[in-house]
């Protein structure tokens, strides 16, 4: 199942407005979070660190188009594999979204 360019770049917009970025700067903010948690960490930095790497693996791919259209892109082959790797990515993070509610969900119709 292929995702639509459109709805990729909407999640991308909305991972981008959640304040996620996939720079350096939040690779820092994420370590530091995790060092005032111990060894192992928190549950929302390790969710943060994995939004930070979809969005850099979506940095990587838009800018290897760029190129590419532009014409500095060497390699078609790198082209093709940012964005096949971005496109992994998205559908990943649509996976772990629906099976999240799926879970959410699921405990709200427990009986108490």
């Amino acid at each position: 199942m292929a995702v639509p360019p459109l709805s990729a770049s909407g999640a991308y917009s909305a991972i981008s407005r959640l304040g996620v970025r996939g720079d350096a700067a939040s690779t820092a903010a994420t370590q530091g979070t995790q060092g005032t948690q111990g060894a192992g960490g928190s549950f929302a930095g390790m969710v943060r660190d994995v939004a930070s790497q979809a969005i850099g693996s979506m940095h990587q791919a838009e800018q290897a188009s760029v190129r590419a259209v532009s014409g500095q892109g060497g390699d078609l082959n790198n082209v093709v594999m940012a964005v096949a790797n971005a496109e992994v990515t998205l559908q990943t993070a649509v996976a772990v979204r629906d099976r999240v509610i799926q879970a959410y969900m699921d405990i709200v119709r427990m009986p108490i």
